[in-house]
């Protein structure tokens, strides 16, 4: 560190230059809106996945961690290509409004990018949890009158806190 033509200014600069601070704090906006919404979708979709058993469980289960058999570059040539000038999504809205819209270059893209990366982790993290946690306190909970909301917030977020807390940190 300190090395380089600014030397130590260059970490001062970070936080009193308006250019850095304004990229620094729309990274940290939007890994807090990713990480936020990863763990909301994939808080559903695990505790769904791991409570029911039905026909196609195990496909969608798959469908849901592909992602994880993709490194980083090809999750961003795919938002490029579904949002990029010459994307799918451009082409669709020009189709129907006139006017094509085009988010890959944007907090958008990174957006979209940085969830299809992030599900899948999550998902499965959830899933191991919620597999874990004991019915018989739902059940307890319904049979003393508690609603939908109560059971989640009594019973569902505290038994997969610790697993939501490590999937958030990822």
């Amino acid at each position: 560190g300190g090395t380089g033509e600014m030397g130590w200014a260059a970490y001062s600069a970070a936080v009193t230059e308006p250019r850095y601070w304004r990229s620094m704090v729309s990274t940290v906006t939007l890994s807090v809106l990713v990480t936020l919404a990863t763990l909301v979708i994939s808080g559903i979709a695990g505790v769904f996945l791991a409570r029911h058993d039905f026909v196609g469980q195990r496909v969608l289960t798959a469908m849901l961690t592909l992602p994880l058999a993709f490194p980083g570059v090809v999750i961003g040539f795919m938002v490029i290509m579904l949002g990029g000038r010459q994307g799918l999504f451009p082409a669709v809205t020009e189709a129907l409004s006139g006017e094509p819209v085009v988010f890959a270059y944007s907090m958008v893209g990174l957006f979209v990018g940085y969830i299809y990366f992030s599900i899948p982790r999550t998902i499965l993290t959830v899933m191991a949890a919620a597999e874990k946690l004991d019915p018989r306190l739902v059940e307890a909970a319904r049979s003393l009158g508690a609603s939908n909301w109560r059971v989640l917030c009594d019973v569902f977020i505290p038994g997969l806190k610790p697993a939501l807390l490590a999937a958030g940190a990822i």
